[in-house]
């Protein structure tokens, strides 16, 4: 059985999410592959995404969200971060997370270039006590397989990571990991000489393949191709699968707006609103019962959510709010 070893072009974070599942799910080789997102968030297979993210300002700089297969927390993605991935079969011996196996190789070619890193005891790589590597895995038992992927942050924009990361300030209930902060570093910042990202992902790439004596590049084919983007089309590209796919929540949010505070109350499951309370100090020209039915049975979504108050009109129910100003108190 070879290794494949892929060195993938593509920055597209759909797609590349499409790639291990297709990879995983479809071949009985090993794989090792390395890859890079444009501005991304890929939030863990178990999380509120909502919960996970600063929508404004994921939604103002155009950052990709993506749900992943694995568990685990939200990690941002830029062409500073270099993404690897090992999918290999685990045989008789039994399904097991096992993180160091997987880690290890990435402490190795450090050391080569004279950085000490450590495992930490959870699924982080460390250098001193700075995370620059967070890694994840998930069990396919139907083809005995283990996906494990990891990030290594070579010259990541750490605000941007801050940035993207952090939560507005909403009050989520729910049963969903949350994602824990932890100091964070680039790998550039330990070199003696700071090679570049791409010098860097080929001393990675080498080591890998002198480790296995059956490794072999592989080409993505134009069926592979074409597999991927049916895969990154139909699932990772979607609302429903990045954010619809969140566990059982309840938002807490309060707003002040032209018309005077609001404070909405609601639970999604399945990513669809099932209840919904509205309070405040505002004044109501006709009764908003009316409103919160209307809403009821709605994707939790801020363009269906806006526009279902554009068109039964709310802001001539409530006095002086806007359906503009209303609906950031959804989100």
């Amino acid at each position: 059985m070879a290794m494949f070893c892929i060195d993938s072009e593509s920055l597209d974070p759909y797609f590349n999410q499409a790639v291990e599942e297709y990879f995983l799910k479809n071949f009985d080789d090993n794989i090792f592959m390395l890859w890079r997102n444009n501005n991304a968030i890929i939030v863990g297979k178990h999380q509120n995404t909502l919960a996970e993210i600063n929508v404004k300002h994921v939604k103002d700089r155009g950052i990709k969200v993506v749900r992943r297969l694995t568990g685990g927390g939200a990690v941002f993605h830029d062409l500073g971060n270099i993404n690897y991935t090992f999918i290999m079969g685990y045989g008789e011996k039994g399904a097991k997370v096992d993180f160091k196996k997987y880690n290890q190789p990435i402490i190795d070619v450090l050391a080569g270039l004279g950085v000490k890193a450590h495992f930490s005891g959870r699924n982080d790589i460390l250098i001193d006590d700075q995370k620059f590597s967070g890694n994840a895995e998930h069990i396919y038992h139907q083809k005995q397989r283990v996906l494990h992927h990891g990030t290594l942050l070579y010259a990541s924009e750490i605000q941007d990571i801050s940035d993207a990361l952090n939560v507005n300030p909403l009050k989520f209930e729910g049963k969903a990991r949350k994602s824990v902060s932890s100091r964070v570093t680039n790998i550039s910042s330990h070199l003696k000489d700071d090679m570049g990202v791409d010098q860097f992902r080929q001393k990675v790439m080498n080591h890998i393949t002198e480790m296995y004596p059956d490794a072999i590049p592989y080409q993505l084919t134009v069926n592979d191709k074409a597999a991927i983007q049916k895969l990154a089309d139909e699932k990772y590209s979607t609302w429903a699968w990045n954010y619809g796919y969140s566990p059982k929540y309840g938002l807490k949010k309060g707003v002040k707006t032209n018309g005077g505070h609001v404070e909405v109350h609601l639970n999604v499951y399945k990513g669809v609103i099932t209840e919904l309370e509205i309070f405040g100090d505002f004044f109501v020209n006709r009764d908003i019962d009316e409103v919160k039915q209307a809403l009821i049975g709605l994707e939790h979504r801020q363009e269906t959510v806006l526009d279902k108050l554009k068109e039964i009109k709310s802001s001539e129910y409530f006095n002086n709010i806007s359906e503009e100003e209303l609906v950031v108190a959804f989100f």
